[in-house]
């Protein structure tokens, strides 16, 4: 057998140290990517939606990519993305990049946890729905959420429910001195409606869409309800984004399912002992709000029931910026003034005493409304 000839052909280079290219700290720019609106989060998947309302409009499945590890992407969030964006069966985009958020709602666990949550992003109000029985309303929880919101720059908006059941009288007497906007609603038994059944409006789901995501037909409730007046709700949210919060149990559910027929938020039944509601919504998802004509009129972001709020981000001189008059008059407070009741030399005091005696009881409302936010803020209630 002849013996083989080596030629250059044969040669091979091990790898070192010393010739290996150093790995580059550039990252792409991506300027192809296109953005797209998160409207679902789901264990590391998230539901986006481009080309909003164009022909072109189409929802996809997207991850983060590796440099965005640590950057939590929420609901209502604007983001950047490449990859396979046809939205067809099986195909997975790629988020490359957060844009800038117009207002973040956030909480803690509790008031001393330094980790903050993002809960949604570039919302525009924040819906506190709160039950006026069946669960008892809970002011502090409803302070809490107040706090919240004003320190992201939100409007906010109270949702009283269950007025069918208890008067809204006192709770409106708490919170619009402070600038809260309050709606009411109550609900109407639908005779129309066969038991078990929701369609679109009412307490116990909706009927014959058990395969629906969301949908929960275990807690159908034996009756069939519809909420009124749905318009004066609608006519809060529409050209907007809009988050709701709310205890479990307080309808949240039932109310997005009335707002947006197609949303299938699987709604559940007060425990008449604990007289607490369970957990049906588990994850944050935003819903496109209907006109009368089925035309996109805004956005609302539903969230599972919290039972608590933690604050402690919120940044107190935060809180006294969301009270503009109040916030004027605290400028001649002594430094370190906590404007707490009782507070020494505390201006606020001082503009009380002063006040016209046909302004005296809208002065004091407000200031002991927000006295009564900082302090939940300050856990000193």
């Amino acid at each position: 057998m002849a013996r083989r000839v080596r030629d250059e052909s044969d040669f091979r280079d091990r790898a070192s140290n010393k010739n290996s290219r150093p790995r580059t700290k550039q990252r792409p720019q991506h300027e192809d990517a296109e953005t797209g609106l998160v409207t679902g989060v789901d264990r590391g998947r998230y539901t986006l939606l481009l080309d909003e309302d164009r022909p072109t409009e189409r929802t996809i499945l997207a991850m983060k990519a590796r440099e965005l590890t640590r950057n939590r992407v929420v609901c209502g969030d604007r983001v950047d993305i490449v990859g396979d964006t046809t939205g067809e069966d099986g195909t997975l985009a790629r988020i490359v990049r957060i844009q800038e958020r117009t207002s973040t709602l956030r909480r803690t666990a509790d008031d001393t946890d330094p980790y903050e949550r993002i809960i949604v992003a570039n919302a525009d109000q924040l819906v506190i729905v709160t039950a006026l029985a069946q669960p008892e309303p809970r002011t502090r929880m409803i302070d809490r959420c107040v706090v919240a919101a004003y320190d992201a720059g939100m409007d906010v908006l109270l949702c009283l429910t269950k007025a069918d059941l208890a008067d809204a009288t006192p709770l409106r007497e708490l919170y619009e001195p402070i600038g809260v906007k309050v709606v009411v609603t109550r609900r109407v038994h639908d005779e129309d409606s066969p038991a078990g059944t929701d369609d679109g409006a009412g307490h116990g789901g909706h009927g014959g869409h058990g395969d629906e995501p969301g949908h929960n037909s275990s807690d159908e409730a034996e009756d069939a309800w519809r909420i009124e007046p749905l318009e004066a709700v609608r006519a809060e949210l529409e050209g907007r984004t809009s988050v709701l919060v709310g205890h479990s149990g307080v309808g949240k559910s039932t109310l997005v399912n009335a707002l947006v027929p197609d949303a299938y938020r699987a709604t559940g039944v007060v425990n008449d002992v604990t007289g607490r509601g369970r957990h049906t919504s588990t994850s944050a998802v935003a819903l496109r709000l209907p006109d009368t004509d089925g035309n996109p009129a805004g956005w609302v972001i539903d969230t599972p029931g919290v039972r608590s709020f933690g604050l402690a981000h919120v940044d107190v001189e935060n809180l006294l910026k969301a009270f503009d008059d109040l916030d004027v008059v605290a400028e001649d407070c002594p430094r370190g003034c906590t404007h707490l009741d009782g507070a020494p030399d505390c201006a606020l005091d001082d503009w009380l005493e002063a006040s016209p005696e046909d302004e005296k009881a809208a002065r004091t409302a407000r200031v002991e409304s927000f006295r009564r936010l900082l302090a939940a803020r300050t856990g000193t209630v």
